[in-house]
């Protein structure tokens, strides 16, 4: 009877130690929602595709309070080995020397299949040094398009989407025409309306190379072709042609509710459009102006990245670049992109959507890597590099409320938000130096 209980126990605890052999690690992430249950849906299938490592996704709020939560993490040595940072953070976290494992070189130490080429570079390039080596991993990346209401569109006698915003401005008479309360409206403003209006028209941000060569970088958001924008939308909005209705993606409902008939918001707003528009939509290119560029330029990523963090041992690092390595597998980012409407990072994971007609069943959501791809990107299209750019976006948010509101001139304040966003600037650089 004791022999039979001593095997028992000794069987017992083999089990146990067979169950805790596997390396684990944890992902901090900010995806709530149908994204967040299809992530975490991704992490059980490379759990359940192997025995060495588990990956535990954690939940952390927004991108402001994980990497937050991170950061704060870090100091306490209590951090996750992978965190998922929205591209803003990029500089503060590229500044944060010693706290991050830069992902082309945890490929290399730990012998895991990498080769960048594999990957987009109008995607990639955000999260590169100015050498090319990546220093995190694209997961989710978004871009701006435009949405558009194919039954307003049709009432109004109207065909096709516009391409330019000159065409923009006589599709919505069109529509303000047939009924509509407003032309068109916009989500994430500062990141539309002028973060990509810069981008697209190959015009700078930023000085140095738009933050990437330097951290003495001085705004330029108050150039001609911005003011001119910027001023355009004002006469628009005092027309009905443009309708403001919030930050970020606040103004969604009011294309929802066919209030507008044209919306320009990130692409991965493509699942809940599909959840929300209870009509027929279509997705077209973000416009640009044709009379001041011929040939578009590529718009820039919005979305986040996945950043190795420091202070983990070598079987932890093992686990998190196979976890990095089986994300970015074709099969895993055709799926996520298809889902999400997020870009797929990779070529493969482009040729696969477009091999299973994704495509042809889903009209217009090629849309996004078409623009993301057509062009090599230049200085003034891979990207923003900008330390403290979450309170920036606030000066400039609250600066074009200014405009829509009738208290500022679009120069006046823009060159205000210039100002104070220099200000930012000059406290990130003396914090880093």
């Amino acid at each position: 009877m004791r022999k039979s209980m001593i095997a028992t126990a000794v069987l017992g605890m083999s089990v146990a130690s067979t169950s805790f052999a596997a390396t684990q690690i944890e992902w901090w992430h900010a995806m709530g929602g149908a994204n967040g249950e299809k992530l975490n849906e991704i992490v059980k299938e490379f759990n359940d595709s192997q025995s060495k490592y588990e990956v535990d996704p954690v939940f952390k709020g927004t991108y402001t309070e994980t990497m937050t939560s991170a950061i704060a993490a870090f100091r306490a040595h209590k951090q996750p080995a992978i965190v998922q940072v929205f591209e803003v953070g990029t500089a503060t976290m590229m500044a944060a020397k010693g706290a991050i494992y830069p992902v082309y070189k945890l490929m290399k130490d730990t012998k895991t299949g990498f080769d960048p080429k594999a990957y987009l570079s109008s995607v990639t390039g955000y999260y590169s040094d100015v050498k090319g080596n990546m220093l995190s991993m694209p997961f989710n990346s978004s871009t701006p398009v435009l949405y558009y209401n194919k039954e307003m569109f049709k009432k109004a006698g109207i065909s096709a989407p516009p391409k330019t915003w000159e065409e923009v401005e006589t599709v919505s008479k069109k529509l303000l025409a047939s009924g509509a309360k407003c032309g068109f409206t916009t989500g994430w403003q500062s990141w539309v309306q002028l973060e990509n209006l810069s981008a697209r028209h190959n015009v700078p941000f930023a000085s140095n190379d738009d933050g990437f060569t330097g951290l003495d970088t001085k705004l330029l958001f108050n150039g001609p072709l911005q003011v001119m924008h910027i001023t355009k939308m004002r006469e628009w909005q005092k027309s009905g042609i443009f309708s403001y209705g919030g930050r970020r993606s606040d103004s969604a409902p009011k294309f929802y509710s066919q209030q507008c008939g044209m919306y320009t918001g990130s692409s991965s707003a493509y699942g809940g459009m599909t959840r929300n528009a209870k009509f027929d939509f279509g997705v077209s290119s973000l416009p640009y102006w044709a009379s001041e560029v011929k040939q578009p330029d590529n718009t820039i990523i919005g979305g986040a990245s996945l950043w190795v963090l420091q202070g983990k041992d070598k079987a932890q690092y093992k686990a998190a670049a196979a976890f990095l390595q089986f994300l970015s597998t074709p099969k895993i980012q055709a799926e996520w992109h298809q889902f999400t409407g997020y870009l797929p990072i990779t070529h493969a994971a482009y040729d696969l959507t477009k091999k299973e007609g994704f495509y042809q069943s889903h009209p217009g959501t090629e849309a996004a890597v078409i623009q993301m791809t057509a062009t090599q990107p230049t200085v003034n299209s891979r990207g923003l590099r900008l330390g403290n750019f979450v309170q920036i976006r606030d000066v400039i948010n609250g600066a074009l409320e200014s405009v829509w509101s009738g208290k500022e001139t679009p120069q006046a304040a823009l060159d205000t938000a210039v100002k104070r966003g220099d200000v930012l600037l000059r406290k990130f650089e003396k914090t880093h130096n």
